[in-house]
This record gives C-alpha cells, sequence and structure tokens, in this order.
C-alpha cells in the first residue's frame, strides 16, 4: 500500500520534471517494482535470526547500508536507461542523474524500514498483549473452577453427615434424604465445568439442596421461594447462592422451627438476592482455627465474577426470633474467565 501510494506520487512528479505522461508512468512503475522486490528482500533480512525485526545499533547499520545498496542499485539502472529509454532530464548531466536518485531511493528505503520496524514492534506488542489477556482468562477461569468444585465435597460431606444421623431414628427420611442428593448431585455433575448459569438454573440446584434439607429436618424447616420472572434468564456465577443458603440453615435458630425466606428479583441492570432466616447473628463469637469455606468461597468468587460490581452484607435484623439476613447486589453479566 506504501509504495502505491509513492507511486502514484512519484508519476505526478515525473510527469511535472518530463512533461511526457508516458515517460513518467513507464519510470515510476520500473522504479516502484524494483523498491518492491529490494524492500521484500531488506524484510526477509530484518527478520533472520541474526536481527530478530529487533531495532538496534547493528539494525541501523543493516538499514544503511542496505538502504544505500538498494538506492544504488535503482540509481544505476536510471543512468543505464537515461539514453536509451529517453530518461534524461533536461538541464541534468550524467552524473547528477546519478546521484539524485541514489539520495532520493536510499532515503525512500531507509524510511521503509523504519516503518517496518515500527510496525512490527506494534503487532508484537499487541500480540503479546491478547497473550497476556488470554493467560489471564485462562488462569481466571481455573480459579473460578476449583472454588466451584470446593462446594460439592463441602455440601456432600455435610448431607451425608445428616443421612447419617437420620438413619438409626429415622431411615425413611434418609432414604428420601439420599434420593434428593442423587438429584442434587446429577445436577451438580451437569454443570461441573460450568461458571456461570441461568437464574433459573441456579434456583433448580437451589430447590434439590433445599429438598435434602427438608428431607431431614421435616416441619422444623420452613422454605419460602420468591423469583422474579424477569430475573429467570439472568446470568449468575454458578452454586453461588447454596453456600449462603446452606449457612442460613446451619447457623439458624430452629427451637420454635427455622424460617428461611430467599427473593430474587431484577431491577434495571442489577440483581438483587436476599436470603434471610430466623436466628441471631453472633458477632462476638471468635473465629474458628479453619474458617467455614463457604462464605469464603462465595466472598472471592464475587470478587473474580463481580469485580468491583458486587455488594454483599451479612447483618442482623433484629424482630421477636431475631433474624438475620444476607443481601446480594450484583451489576451486570458475571465474569466467566472465557
Amino acid at each position: 500500500m506504501g509504495w502505491g501510494l509513492f507511486a502514484i506520487v512519484d508519476v505526478v512528479n515525473l510527469r511535472l520534471l518530463y512533461h511526457d505522461f508516458p515517460i513518467a508512468l513507464w519510470r515510476a512503475t520500473t522504479i516502484v517494482i524494483c523498491l518492491v522486490l529490494i524492500s521484500t528482500g531488506m524484510g526477509k533480512i530484518y527478520a533472520s535470526r541474526h536481527l530478530g525485526n529487533t531495532l538496534t545499533p547493528r539494525s541501523i547499520a543493516w538499514i544503511t547500508l542496505l538502504s544505500v545498496g538498494g538506492g544504488a542499485l535503482i540509481a544505476s539502472l536510471v543512468f543505464v536507461l537515461r539514453e536509451y529509454a529517453g530518461w534524461a532530464l533536461p538541464g541534468r548531466d550524467a552524473l547528477d542523474d546519478f546521484v539524485f536518485p541514489l539520495t532520493h531511493y536510499s532515503i525512500m528505503l531507509a524510511g521503509w524500514s523504519i516503518c517496518y520496524f515500527w510496525i512490527y514492534t506494534e503487532l508484537a506488542e499487541q500480540t503479546e498483549h491478547q497473550h497476556a489477556i488470554s493467560a489471564e482468562a485462562r488462569a481466571l477461569r481455573a480459579e473460578l473452577e476449583e472454588l466451584r468444585l470446593q462446594l460439592d465435597p463441602h455440601f456432600l460431606f455435610n448431607a451425608l453427615n445428616g443421612v447419617a444421623e437420620e438413619i438409626p431414628d429415622h431411615p425413611d427420611a434418609a432414604l428420601a434424604m439420599l434420593r434428593d442428593l442423587t438429584a442434587y448431585l446429577r445436577y451438580s455433575l451437569d454443570g461441573i465445568n460450568q461458571t456461570v448459569a441461568t437464574v433459573e438454573a441456579e434456583v433448580g440446584g437451589l430447590t434439590a439442596y433445599l429438598r435434602v434439607q427438608q428431607a431431614r429436618f421435616g416441619e422444623r424447616l420452613r422454605v419460602t421461594l420468591d423469583v422474579d420472572p424477569a430475573a429467570g434468564s439472568r446470568r449468575i456465577a454458578s452454586f453461588l447462592l447454596q453456600p449462603l443458603v446452606e449457612n442460613a440453615i446451619k447457623h439458624g435458630r430452629r427451637e420454635n422451627g427455622l424460617d428461611l425466606g430467599i427473593a430474587i428479583r431484577l431491577a434495571g441492570d442489577t440483581l438483587h438476592v436476599e436470603i434471610g432466616n430466623t436466628g441471631v447473628l453472633d458477632v462476638a463469637k471468635p473465629r474458628r482455627r479453619h474458617p467455614a469455606i463457604g462464605l469464603d468461597n462465595v466472598r472471592r468468587r464475587l470478587a473474580l465474577h463481580y469485580p468491583e460490581r458486587h455488594h454483599f452484607t451479612l447483618h442482623d435484623a433484629g424482630g421477636i426470633n431475631g433474624r438475620v439476613i444476607a443481601t446480594l447486589a450484583l451489576e451486570g453479566e458475571p465474569c466467566s474467565g472465557s
């Protein structure tokens, strides 16, 4: 493209010098073909392992040498054809017809060489940037999948413990729990490599989990699930809500039955989730040596899926029997690491 633009300018310039369009066109075409061939060869030398497309003092020396050499070849051609092809310019002697093309085309080839290194450097930086982005995306996805897979053994351990507790006194409830657990694990395995799902799919998995817990606690667990239909197709980090619900059931007050309420609604571009349970948030309770994996997992996944685009609170709302509420506000689509 560059030599094509140069050819147009050169034709106009030679037309003004010769006052003969055919001669101007013929000379410009011949010279541009030579420039294309010479610059192609120069590009191969610049890309060789000795120079490596890197602008160094050694490369600058090669640019000077090759540009002057290429200019000399074209100047020699012009000098030879000045008489045979009628390329002699009025008012110029033979020396002028050699020195001027030598200087002119040497500068053109040197300029082309500088542009070559500049463009290659820009392309190399863009490629490196793309590789860095791809590597970062792969690392992000690997961490998201690891965090996601942490939840399965964590939940399975708790669920099996619950089944074991029910077997001696309530074998039928234990059997129902195993059936619901099978349904939950089937859902979990279907989405094992998916770090993002729709709210509808997430609620489906959450419902399977709640059936396991209701089989365990019976009437002692009362669940209210309210999902805005408009939020069903919204994408959300998969299995993001299950640890919050599990935390509510595990730490909720069950003396008079545990009331668990889950509300999901969409407001503009923000998905709002509220999970409330009867109980009291004991902020004075010392942390265990090994903190619960559930909430730590949620916080880390929120930071990765919704960087600077989420709000998560866990607070005591008071009331007669006490109530603890976890709220989530998720702005935009979750990052998936892909």
